[in-house]
């Protein structure tokens, strides 16, 4: 018999029905000397610490560092009967497919039951990117040899063994040290979940660390040609801090007297450029993330769910857990008919029928830049979006138009940037007049990509020729002031989680940061910020996000290294390793085993206070508190129309 081992029931059944395996059995679907079984997920775990010592039931601090000789695994009790009906067909099976999901984690599902089940037959490996019946026969026909990802397996399992350790030995740690203080909760600590909630706490105390800044802005709008169009005053710059924001009150109130006065203003440069935009990638995971927390208000783990089911339920989209937005050449030959399946299944489509172009080919098809998975697109097995529920419609509206535009002229537009002098002062008016909507044209209005919050709001502007006069319509002296940095969404937090490299120092590691695309994975960033809410670390206010006190205290205590998004890099180097060969999976579990002892060592003795707010500056509703003086140059300002760091 030859068995498939998927990593879901209903990936299971899609796969069961294409392979003619239509009968149900036991924890199976059966055919013709065919089996599909399935997990649920992974149907082992790491077996905790008393299963290798009955004393490590009462946590103690003598009994720490807890590190395995020989790793243990074990059943999950509430799945237990399907690992049996998968033990049993593996004891029955001539031949195994592993056909879970096509990525680290999917192969560690396979793998861990096979070592644990004693299988010693041979293996392949289908690798999936889609659930549709096409996509299915195209990877049956493309069976990989099973050693060809054996390497992911030991990469993953070095990946959860180390986490076990941190996990299992610094939450031990700090529980019980809060519990020295009076503090009688759990303190967990994680390789990923620690960093994260360091991005949180360092916000928050930004914002509250935050003093604001006045500063002085002046719109001018001019006339010319029976057209009235806005300009703005271009301080000098020894008056401006780094942003160019006029931090000089009687020097912005001289300027706007003057030019009142003075009624018009000369055309002194103009000049106008073509700018093309190609159209943006398709979604990786945490980019569709960032764009519905934004866009549609949905949280970073409710848009996983809602693209899960779009993909194993209805069909709609590709392998939704992908950390690439690039596409494959080879996926290019399928477009023709996706694109005629996406027209026939939605009649809104239509006007988009004499722009498409289904032999183009954007910058998204590159082989060069696709990891295990490609960008989320939509599959041919397309239907009217008008039948799913609301959020599902928006987020497969997202995915189709991000897909469509591929195949969309660029978006053409003329900037044209006209500088002016109004009694001596300088003025700056940006036109745009589009030229092509091109790729723009697939996406609904209310879609389209966001523009930095300091571009001016899109105008025409008339005819201007250099030494023409234009009349000064109205002016409008702004007393504004800078803003402290914005608490983090659930979207924002999948962003800085992906471009942590930013924060760390070191090149090496900060190259490494962004090859790995930061901390966490696209299939765990959503549960790790969930984790946090769920374990009281992180608050929700609406969209935005607050740390705890208790926060506050874990951050500043945990030791250096654990909160350290530079410490992630290390690993995935050798986590890396290990995947080349590089590096045993031994010698590897044996550093971290010999790193963590060093941490317990080092911070057993130590003193833990958890307290109440005081424990830490949260972020709290921000006042405006005036400087006497409005001329000092703020050492960290931020407008309100400016993006914070």
């Amino acid at each position: 018999m030859r068995l498939f081992l998927c990593e879901k029931p209903s990936q299971a059944k899609d796969i069961a029905k294409v392979l003619g395996a239509n009968r149900r059995a036991d924890g199976c679907w059966q055919g013709t000397d065919v089996c599909v079984t399935w997990c649920i997920g992974h149907l082992l775990e790491t077996a905790p610490p008393d299963s290798y010592d009955q004393r490590y039931k009462r946590w103690s601090l003598d009994d720490l560092p807890i590190i395995p000789e020989k790793w243990k695994m074990t059943v999950k009790p509430k799945t237990a009967s399907q690992y049996k009906a998968v033990k049993r067909l593996l004891g029955e099976a001539r031949e195994l497919v592993i056909a879970t999901d096509a990525d680290r984690e999917g192969e560690m599902i396979a793998r861990e039951l096979v070592e644990h089940c004693r299988y010693r037959g041979p293996i392949q490996r289908l690798w999936l990117s889609a659930l549709d019946d096409a996509s299915i026969r195209k990877a049956l026909a493309r069976l990989l040899p099973g050693q060809e990802t054996f390497s992911l397996y030991h990469s993953a399992l070095g990946r959860s063994r180390a986490d076990w350790l941190i996990g299992m030995n610094m939450s031990r740690l700090f529980t019980l040290l809060g519990r020295q203080s009076g503090y009688q909760g759990v303190l967990p600590v994680g390789r990923v979940q620690t960093p994260t909630l360091r991005l949180v706490v360092d916000r928050d105390r930004s914002i509250a660390d935050f003093v604001p800044v006045p500063f002085w802005a002046i719109d001018v709008q001019l006339h010319s040609a029976g057209q009235v169009f806005t300009s703005q005053w271009r301080a000098p710059d020894d008056a401006c801090d780094d942003q160019g924001r006029c931090l000089n009150q009687a020097l912005a109130q001289q300027a706007a007297a003057d030019m009142q006065a003075a009624g018009t203003a000369q055309v002194a440069k103009i000049a106008t450029e073509r700018v093309r935009e190609a159209a943006p990638l398709p979604f990786d995971l945490g980019t569709l993330q960032e764009v519905c927390s934004k866009k549609l208000g949905l949280g970073a783990q409710e848009t996983l769910d809602i693209a899960q089911a779009l993909y194993e339920t209805h069909k709609l989209i590709t392998y939704p857990r992908s950390d690439s937005g690039y596409l494959p050449l080879s996926q290019h030959s399928e477009a023709p008919a996706i694109l005629a399946a996406l027209q026939r299944a939605d009649a809104s489509l239509s006007p988009l029928q004499p722009h498409l172009e289904p032999g183009r080919r954007s910058r998204a098809w590159n082989d060069q830049k696709v990891s295990a998975h490609h960008g989320i697109i939509p599959t041919a097995a397309a239907s009217d979006p008008a039948r799913l529920p609301p959020k599902y419609k928006a987020v497969y509206t997202l995915v189709r138009a991000r897909y469509l535009a591929q195949f969309l002229p660029n978006h053409e537009y003329d900037r044209t940037q006209a500088d002016f002098d109004c009694a001596g002062h300088a003025l700056r008016a940006v036109g745009k007049q589009i030229v092509e909507p091109g790729w723009r044209r697939a996406l609904p209005e209310a879609l389209t990509p966001a523009k930095g919050r300091e571009a001016p709001p899109t105008q025409v502007l008339p005819a201007l020729q250099k030494g023409q006069n234009c009349s000064v319509h109205g002016l409008n002296l702004k007393d504004m002031w800078t803003q402290p940095p914005k608490p983090f969404t659930e979207g924002d937090l999948i962003k800085a989680m992906k471009n942590v490299a930013k924060l760390v120092d070191d090149p090496r590691l900060k190259q490494k940061l962004k090859e790995t695309t930061g901390i966490g994975t696209e299939a765990t960033r959503a549960s790790i910020i969930q984790g946090l809410l769920d374990r009281g670390y992180l608050l929700k206010n609406g969209k935005a996000l607050s740390a705890t006190p208790a926060a506050f205290s874990l951050i500043d205590a945990v030791p250096r290294a654990i909160a350290d998004p530079g410490t992630t890099a290390i690993w995935e180097q050798a986590l890396d390793m290990v995947q080349s060969g590089e590096m045993s999976l031994e010698e590897f579990v044996s550093r971290q085993s010999a790193w963590m002892g060093k941490l317990v060592q080092r911070c057993a003795g130590m003193r833990l206070t958890i307290s109440g707010p005081a424990a830490g500056k949260a972020a709290t509703p921000w006042k405006k508190k005036r400087r006497a003086s409005s001329n000092a140059k703020p050492k960290a300002a931020r407008s309100k129309k400016a993006k914070p760091a």
